[in-house]
């Protein structure tokens, strides 16, 4: 049987390219990443972090003053060329004290992050993930460890250690991970009932693995928010001690010890507790916008 060629009819080149996938597919983090250099503000937090923390490793390798050196014939002398942020009561170059301050003050923030990650991860994992009486106990001490003030764990431990970071690093391993371990263990908890969870269990996957390579990576969203958000809270914590007097000792400062320095004589010479002060502040703000840049870009809702 023979077809006539008018019973034919030449497909259009829009016809040709009306299914054709114009947009490149994206794994979920590269479309986070995506979605997260459209944030401006976060995209400036971001570079800020990165600019204060190169800063502080690497500054004050290039800078001919040491945070100790004393001169009195130079000092509570204002902004120069000379020395950027002035110096204090002792001659010190105020400039290299807050680089040296950043130094200390995001040691904390990044150590408490990795705690959070670590063991708040796993204690939430577990707790979650075998309910019953264990999730009862693990959460009963986690309510005991968030019900005591952060002071008293700092005062404890400056009993014990003696004053000085190993403290406030020690106080900050002991309770900041609670939150972290609230948030996993929700996630864990409406995620145990996934089919891919039963089929591992089917096939014989123990609990840990289960845990760590097939649940954890589902709450990395929430994970990461949270710990993004925990690095200024503990920068803002380990400030305030230092300000009233329970961080570092001298010469050593934080940008808190720096502001709670310069306090007595800011009406005189207001540039010594105005920089450290800045400091706190842009550090804070910058790492807030990067968490609620990340907050938007791992939220599946706001995919489009």
């Amino acid at each position: 049987m023979e077809y006539s060629k008018d019973l034919f009819e030449k497909v259009s080149e829009e016809e040709k390219n009306s299914e054709e996938i114009v947009r490149p597919s994206l794994t979920f983090w590269q479309d986070a990443w995506r979605r997260l250099k459209t944030n401006k503000l976060a995209m400036v937090g971001f570079a800020f972090v990165i600019f204060i923390t190169l800063l502080a490793i690497f500054g004050p390798m290039f800078s001919k003053y040491n945070y100790s050196a004393q001169d009195f014939s130079i000092a509570n002398q204002g902004p120069s060329s000379v020395h950027w942020f002035g110096t204090d009561k002792f001659g010190r170059d105020t400039f290299i004290r807050v680089l040296y301050g950043a130094r200390i003050s995001l040691t904390v923030g990044y150590v408490a992050s990795l705690l959070n990650l670590f063991v708040g991860i796993l204690y939430g994992g577990i707790s979650g993930y075998f309910g019953g009486k264990v999730d009862n106990i693990m959460m009963r001490i986690t309510e005991v460890l968030y019900a005591i003030p952060m002071m008293i764990y700092v005062i404890l431990f400056m009993v014990i250690l003696g004053t000085g970071l190993k403290s406030i690093i020690i106080a900050l391993a002991v309770c900041y991970w609670v939150t972290m371990a609230r948030i996993v263990r929700g996630q864990i908890m409406s995620l145990k009932q996934q089919e891919f969870v039963l089929a591992a269990k089917t096939i014989g996957v123990s609990p840990m693995k289960i845990i760590l390579k097939h649940l954890i990576p589902n709450c990395m969203g929430p994970i990461i928010v949270t710990l993004t958000l925990t690095v200024p809270d503990a920068i803002f914590t380990e400030s305030f001690l230092s300000f009233v007097g329970l961080g570092v000792s001298a010469p050593q400062a934080s940008w808190g010890t720096l502001a709670s320095e310069s306090l007595q004589s800011f009406q005189m010479y207001p540039s010594l507790i105005l920089f450290p002060s800045l400091a706190i502040c842009l550090t804070i703000l910058a790492f807030n916008f990067l968490g609620d840049g990340l907050r938007d870009a791992l939220d599946p809702k706001m995919r489009k």
